[in-house]
């Protein structure tokens, strides 16, 4: 499976960006996918992740009530909606995947190349 991310860029302090993580395949019946951010000199850190078959959403504290985590079965892709964007919050974020279970934890089966997204004050 291979998951390409895109949607990154340059957006100011209180802007939106939406980030769509495709998947080249959908062959298991019972999958997660989610996202993790990097920021420079930082470890990689849990942002959102939504169960595919129960719809069940996940966030971290810190984007609780401005990112939103969605999926379209039709197209394999899950996006990540991001509003009232902070300086704090500019990562490269990346998806990724744990397929056949029922929980979003690691080790996650699949990585997604990142897409850089900075926010600026």
């Amino acid at each position: 499976v291979q998951l390409q991310a895109s949607g990154g860029g340059l957006v100011q302090a209180g802007g939106s960006l939406r980030l769509p993580c495709a998947a080249s395949e959908r062959t298991f019946a019972n999958y997660h996918l989610g996202w993790f951010r990097q920021a420079p000199g930082k470890e990689r850190e849990f942002v959102a992740a939504i169960s595919w078959s129960g719809g069940t959403r996940y966030y971290a504290d810190s984007v609780k009530g401005r990112f939103t985590i969605t999926g379209d079965n039709a197209k394999n892709t899950v996006y990540l909606q991001m509003n009232s964007l902070k300086p704090e919050d500019t990562a490269v974020y990346y998806c990724n995947m744990k397929v056949k279970s029922g929980t979003y934890t690691p080790p996650y089966d699949y990585w997604g190349k990142g897409t850089l997204v900075t926010v600026s004050s």
